[in-house]
C-alpha cells in the first residue's frame, strides 16, 4: 500500500463564497470526516491529483499534515470522493475519511487480470471481465494495489468466481462468493450474429379485460365491499311536468309596455256591455 503525505490548513468559514475565492487563489475546499465530527481544510489541488494517479489510487493512505488553527496536527486517511470541474476537469473539492491504522476497514480494489492468452481464447473464444472491483475487508496497512486473477487456464464455457480468489493472510473478500469475476464465452457464428440483429422484434399488444355483463371485477385481497349510495327519492307529482315558458313580448304587451324595436304596446279599450241612456234636455226661456 502507498503512502503520500500532503500539507493542508484549518478552514473555519464555509460556503459557496468562500469556496470560490479559495478557487481564485489556487486551493481547493476539503472536509475530513472521522470519529463523528467533520473538519474544514484548505488543500491544493495538485495533491488530490497525486493521489489519483497514484498506483493505489483512491485507496491510497494519506498522512494530513494540518496546520492552523489550535496548532499542527497529523492525521490519516483515504480519498472517499472528489468533484471536478465538467468542462476543464479540474479538481473543486474533495472529502476524505480518517482511519485507524489498528481497525479493519471494508474497502472497494480493482481487479486486474494476469497471465498468458487463455486456452479458450486461442480455440476462438471470447475473455469477458465481468467483474472490475471486488469488496474487501482488511486493517489499513494490508490493503492491496490490486487483486491479480489468472486467466490463462480457463477454457470456453469455464469461469472464475470470488470464492475461487486466494488473498493474503488477513484480507477477507466481502463479495458474493457466487460472483463471475472472468469468463470466456463461446463465440458466435457471423450467421448467427447476423440472425439475432436482423431478426424482427415482435411487440406484443397490452391485453385489454373486458366485464362481461352481469360479472363483477375481482376484489383484491383484503378489500372491503364499499355500500353503494342511495339516491334521493324524487316527488311522483313532479314527475314529467314540465313548466310552460310564455315569451317576453306577450307579457309585455299585456302588462301594457313597449317591445324594444316594436314601439309602444297596442292599448285595449273595454266597453261596457250595459245600455246608456242618453241624459237630459235642458231648454232655455223665450226660445
Amino acid at each position: 500500500m502507498q503512502k503520500i503525505e500532503i500539507q493542508s490548513e484549518f478552514r473555519k468559514e464555509a460556503g459557496k463564497g468562500v469556496a470560490r475565492q479559495l478557487r481564485m487563489r489556487g486551493k481547493i475546499p476539503a472536509v475530513l470526516y472521522g470519529a463523528g465530527a467533520s473538519t474544514l481544510l484548505t488543500m491544493d489541488p495538485k495533491d488530490i491529483n497525486k493521489v489519483l494517479h497514484s498506483a493505489s489510487g483512491e485507496n491510497t493512505l494519506i498522512t494530513l499534515q494540518i496546520t492552523g488553527g489550535a496548532g499542527e496536527a497529523s492525521r490519516v486517511a483515504i480519498l472517499r470522493d472528489f468533484q471536478r470541474d465538467p468542462i476543464t476537469g479540474k479538481v473543486l473539492h474533495a472529502d476524505l475519511f480518517e482511519i485507524n491504522m489498528n481497525e479493519p476497514i471494508v474497502i472497494k480494489v480493482p481487479v486486474e487480470v494476469i497471465g498468458a492468452v487463455s486456452v479458450g481464447v486461442k480455440e476462438g473464444g471470447v475473455l469477458q471481465h465481468n467483474l472490475r472491483e471486488m469488496e474487501i475487508r482488511c486493517l489499513p496497512s494490508l490493503i492491496p494495489d490490486h487483486i491479480q486473477v489468472d486467466a490463462s487456464a480457463l477454457a470456453i464455457g469455464e469461469s472464475v468466481h470470488a470464492k475461487d480468489i486466494r488473498l493474503a493472510e488477513g484480507i477477507e473478500v466481502m463479495t458474493d462468493p457466487d460472483q463471475v469475476v472472468v469468463s470466456v464465452a463461446a463465440p458466435i457464428s457471423e450467421a448467427k450474429l447476423e440472425e439475432l440483429l436482423t431478426a424482427p422484434k415482435e411487440v406484443k399488444e397490452p391485453e385489454v379485460l373486458t366485464k362481461k355483463e352481469g360479472e363483477e371485477a375481482p376484489k383484491a385481497e383484503g378489500e372491503r365491499e364499499r355500500p353503494k349510495p342511495e339516491r334521493p327519492k324524487r316527488n311522483p307529482r313532479r314527475r314529467g311536468r314540465k313548466r310552460k315558458k310564455r315569451p317576453r313580448s306577450k307579457l309585455l304587451q299585456e302588462q301594457g309596455l313597449g317591445v324594444r324595436g316594436q314601439g309602444p304596446a297596442k292599448q285595449k279599450f273595454i266597453t261596457d256591455p250595459r245600455p246608456q241612456t242618453p241624459g237630459p234636455v235642458l231648454l232655455r226661456s223665450g226660445s
